[in-house]
């Protein structure tokens, strides 16, 4: 292994333990859906490092692409449900979503 690889292994491991402290201390919608999006950024560093270091960087890249775009569908939809829920609640906490009770 080439320290270009563990160095940006090692950088995605801190990304994904911000992205889970994010996750798991907000309450706030949208601060819930940036962790996700520093951990979709997180695949994406460690899907390319790989490819570099494997020497397949071409097969790397496709799969990103395809990784993005999967990533700005869920926040798209997201987005659109964060959007209904303030409207609905009028509010950003987690913890009003009791509300939602059918």
């Amino acid at each position: 292994m080439s320290n270009f690889w563990i160095v940006n292994m090692g950088a995605a491991a801190l990304l994904i333990g911000i992205g889970l402290y994010c996750l798991l201390t907000m309450r706030n919608t949208v601060k819930l859906l940036i962790g996700i999006e520093v951990i979709a950024k997180c695949i994406t560093l460690a899907l390319i490092a790989t490819g570099w270091t494997k020497h397949n960087l071409l097969l790397a890249q496709s799969l990103v692409i395809s990784v993005i775009v999967v990533d700005v569908a869920v926040l798209a939809t997201a987005l659109a449900i964060i959007i209904r829920i303030n409207r609905h609640t009028k509010s950003l906490d987690v913890r009003k979503l009791t509300k939602l009770k059918g």
